[in-house]
């Protein structure tokens, strides 16, 4: 029953997918976490190399937009086709999606070396915060290879009902992260270089756990071999599908591009600096949530998969009750006590009082993005692909990144501008796809389970 969704208590599948999840996506982030938070607390010039670091978030979002485009787009196909009782096909779609993942992060690799000074510069580098940048990526893009297959095909354990199996293989490589971390920034005195050459590591080994794993016999569908020649038509519905989250990524990758480089032209490397932690206070208190909203897509796509549509309907309702009440918890404790997040990364005075008002701004409406992550995940659970990537695009890219190029020229609002943009984004953005997924799936699924019952009372006996 626990690998079959379609039996027993909805709630209570979605909370065994969902609490692994959160715990793994937490120590996931420890990754990047970690290292922010040793680099800011380096001895000297710690808000450079802070900022430094924040400037190459555009470049790790990209490489997490590929990760979701392949990895989120293949493991809800392959939950549906599980569902179904294709096994083959489920085998298939995992095996493409591992050959996609590995040539899509040699391509990144490839351009980010060739490109890497221009690109650094375009994020919102300054000739001071240029070096830890530099120093910090050259070596980051050393692991792609691993962290794309790490993560990517960590998706396809969880979509077979391994959740706790693959939070293992998170807790692995990021407790070897938060050992290593340490070693090499302070120990071997390699600065912002430490802390990538111990993200690098942690994530060949987080790597080689998934891959073992999916090729050994506790698994429910293997990495075979001979499926992983590329398919077109498989291809087309992974990208298809993954396309949502690969949007989600990449236009947070535009959004902070667009972010630093106002920030940079009205503030200079400070206001950059808080940015970054406003990033990554954001990637903290969103991942419960998103390991809620996670978790509920295999439970969504089996069911939907078995046409058990009450079963959808009621898991969809279950998301957005328990990402409700987490979303109002963390907006209040982010609104009234944003030094104790601050602190997490600088001690700086400066940082401290410039922080403080920009991340009460920035964190305004964190409750509404229930809504964004509820609406999301029943459109990606389900295979609606072009509804997904849609409001993946509105809240992003036709709202946040005009609202901070426009909004810092608009009654001088200056930096408040740019920061203002994100709580107006998680209202408008929010709302409009959760009542669009409302009126379109939740409501025509309950017209599709009252037409089933209905044809099935009919039928003589």
């Amino acid at each position: 029953m626990e690998h079959d969704f379609s039996k027993g208590s909805i709630t209570g599948h979605i909370w065994r997918q969902a609490l692994p999840l959160i715990v793994a996506q937490f120590v996931q982030l420890l990754y990047n976490l970690v290292d922010r938070i040793y680099i800011g607390h380096l001895p000297v010039e710690s808000g450079l190399a802070l900022t430094g670091v924040g400037i190459t978030f555009p470049i790790i979002s990209l490489i997490t937009a590929v990760i979701n485009l392949f990895g989120m787009g293949g493991a809800p196909l392959c939950s549906i086709a599980r569902g179904a009782g294709d096994e083959e096909r489920a085998e298939e779609i995992m095996g493409n999606t591992a050959t996609l993942l590995f040539l899509a992060s040699l391509a990144i690799m490839a351009v980010f070396y060739l490109l890497e000074e221009p690109i650094l510069f375009l994020f919102g580098a300054s000739e001071e915060t240029y070096p830890y940048a530099y120093n910090y990526m050259s070596i980051y893009l050393l692991g792609t290879v691993f962290v794309t297959l790490g993560t990517g095909l960590n998706y396809f354990i969880t979509s077979q009902g391994f959740p706790r199996i693959a939070m293992v293989t998170v807790v692995v490589g990021a407790v070897l992260n938060l050992v290593l971390d340490p070693v090499f920034i302070f120990l071997f005195d390699m600065g912002v270089r430490g802390a990538a050459v111990a993200t690098v590591i942690s994530q060949a080994v987080s790597a080689v756990w998934v891959v073992r794993f999916l090729t050994g016999k506790s698994a429910l569908l293997r990495l075979k071999k001979k499926w992983l020649r590329l398919r077109k038509d498989l291809v087309k519905q992974i990208t298809s599908l993954g396309m949502a989250g690969f949007t989600m990524s990449a236009t947070n990758g535009l959004v902070q591009i667009a972010c630093n480089a106002t920030l940079q032209a009205y503030s200079g490397d400070l206001y950059i600096g808080i940015m970054t932690i406003l990033n990554s206070v954001r990637d903290v208190i969103s991942l419960p949530v998103n390991g809620i909203t996670n978790g509920a897509q295999p439970v969504l796509g089996f069911n939907y998969g078995a046409k058990l549509y009450d079963r959808v309907r009621k898991g969809i309702l279950v998301t957005t009750a328990l990402g409700g009440i987490y979303c109002v918890a963390a907006w209040v404790v982010t609104l009234a006590v944003p030094e104790l997040f601050i602190r997490l990364f600088l001690d700086s005075p400066e940082y401290l009082t410039a922080g403080r008002t920009a991340m009460r701004i920035y964190f305004a409406a964190f409750c509404m993005m229930v809504f964004q992550f509820s609406g999301q995940s029943a459109f990606v659970g389900l295979g609606k692909s072009h509804q997904a990537i849609f409001f993946s695009l509105f809240r992003k890219v036709i709202i946040v990144i005009p609202l901070t190029l426009l909004l810092p020229r608009v009654a001088n609002l200056g930096v408040t501008g740019v920061f203002l943009a994100e709580p107006i984004s998680n209202i408008i953005g929010g709302l409009a796809c959760y009542l669009t997924m409302y009126v379109t799936v939740y409501r025509r699924l309950g017209q599709r389970d009252e037409g089933h019952l209905l044809h099935s009372s009919n039928v003589p006996k």
